[in-house]
């Protein structure tokens, strides 16, 4: 398929006019039409419905159209990465991680890489489901397991637990439990342990809810967990990561925790050389070492 005729049709269908399409390109408005007209009879097919108002797909139009559109957005990608060089990061950078971490975690600090790297272009995709990163659907991955794909680079960064935490005005009002016996005084808010979520947290909710638990608040992400604990509607179940940016805090039970998560950092192997992703590791482990020396100095993680 001639590439020359299917720039034009992105621009035409992206425009909705041959003549704003022609401007664009630089073309005339009938050198435009040709091409499309062109493309129509090898494609045996009409692209495009014609009417006084303007242009608009047809059915196989908006096929090409998406098909267009996921090409150029590779060229770009391709474009980018092909220009990266050892004085500039910039282009777009898919980074995906769970809902969880992305926003309590990861998105409070991306000032700090755009501060370095202004050009940079981060997709932040925030979801439980793991993406396949060789298949390319995202360039970086953090995720709250060693990832098993083959063909990936992985950096482990460190370790959280989950434990119990609640707010100081709520505790005003509400003595914290002795025991987790004495929570039939209060309400638990946690994700449902049947919900996507790190293993190690589904089965500490689990063992939580075999106690009797008569008020209940079920979340399916850490954000709307930590939203109910600050407005004082019970105690919740929350990653420990969480102390840095909200101090206020108070952790009940502190011998009440989930096992280990080990939280990785991974990459496909042909990204080795990337000059975005090497920015964006770098920056993940800068933040990490600050973390853990405020921890440190908090005396919440050992040395």
């Amino acid at each position: 398929m001639d590439w020359d005729k299917l720039r034009i049709f992105h621009a035409v269908a992206d425009a909705g006019s041959l003549t704003h399409a022609g401007d664009s390109l630089h073309l005339s408005q009938s050198a435009v039409s040709r091409q499309i007209r062109g493309l129509e009879e090898s494609l045996n097919t009409t692209l495009f419905h014609r009417h006084a108002r303007g242009l608009i797909l047809t059915e196989q139009g908006e096929l090409l159209f998406d098909a267009t559109r996921a090409m150029l957005k590779r060229l770009d990608a391709a474009t980018a990465r092909i220009r990266d060089s050892e004085e500039e990061v910039f282009g777009e950078l898919r980074v995906t991680t769970t809902t969880g971490f992305g926003t309590l975690w990861l998105a409070p600090r991306l000032p700090h890489l755009y501060d370095k790297f202004p050009d940079l272009k981060i997709d932040l995709m925030l979801e439980e489901r793991v993406l396949d990163l060789p298949m390319r659907e995202a360039d970086v991955a953090i995720r709250m397991k060693e990832p098993s794909q083959a063909d990936l680079i992985r950096k482990r960064l460190m370790s959280i637990h989950m434990g119990l935490f609640a707010h100081p005005d709520y505790l005003k009002d509400n003595p914290a439990p002795a025991s987790v016996r004495d929570f039939h005084r209060h309400r638990l808010i946690c994700q449902n342990p049947h919900s996507a979520q790190v293993g190690a947290g589904a089965d500490m909710v689990s063992e939580l809810l075999a106690h009797e638990m008569p008020a209940i608040l079920t979340v399916n992400n850490y954000f709307g967990v930590l939203q109910g604990v600050l407005h004082n509607l019970g105690i919740g179940v929350l990653p420990d990561y969480l102390t840095q940016d909200f101090p206020e805090l108070v952790r009940i039970l502190p011998e009440v925790e989930s096992n280990e998560v080990p939280v990785f950092l991974a990459y496909p192997e042909e990204l080795r050389h990337s000059k975005r992703i090497a920015a964006f590791r770098d920056f993940v482990q800068d933040e990490i070492i600050s973390y853990r020396k405020q921890m440190r100095a908090q005396g919440t993680v050992k040395p």
